[in-house]
């Protein structure tokens, strides 16, 4: 397996918003489907690509994923502090799971966040479900940080995300 990560390109854009949207509705992780408000946040990579570091992972040209990575003080910085970098919007096409896809792009974003001047950590939020992911951060070194949890949308009490840091 000959997985390259590497920055995302125009050509990869829409691909990479179908296959993030398609996990994100496969995995049942967007609570009204098709018709989930966050959808279209999902798919639009390249608004992604305009405010923060949007990765890919390649094999044979075939795209297998992407990842998002902030870096301290981005706009897309959702609990980020200064000095933190953060993961957001992860996603593994559902037939290049189980290879390393996953774990290859939490990595570079960890050597992107070690490699920045004055980052002391990596932080990111997942929905309680996503337990594949979890064994990722887990298996990296990333920590529970519970007293970091939110709530995106504060007029549903059921969406809690649940929060990781790596200490750098």
């Amino acid at each position: 397996m000959d997985i390259v990560i590497r920055q995302a390109t125009p050509d990869d854009y829409e691909p990479l918003g179908d296959i993030t949207a398609q996990a994100y509705l496969q995995d049942g992780l967007l609570d009204f489907g098709e018709s989930d408000e966050y959808l279209g946040e999902l798919k639009d990579v390249a608004k992604r690509a305009s405010a923060a570091e949007v990765l890919v992972a390649v094999e044979n040209d075939h795209l297998l994923g992407g990842v998002t990575f902030v870096p301290s003080g981005g706009p897309m910085a959702d609990i980020a502090t200064p000095g933190e970098a953060e993961i957001r919007m992860l996603a593994v096409a559902h037939k290049a799971r189980g290879r390393g896809t996953g774990e290859a792009l939490v990595r570079a974003c960890v050597d992107r966040a070690r490699a920045t001047e004055g980052c002391t950590a990596v932080v990111l939020s997942t929905q309680r479900t996503m337990h594949s992911a979890h064994r990722i951060y887990e298996r990296l070194g990333f920590a529970r940080t519970p007293g970091r949890d939110w709530n995106p949308l504060p007029h549903l009490d059921d969406i809690t995300l649940i929060t990781y840091e790596l200490t750098l």
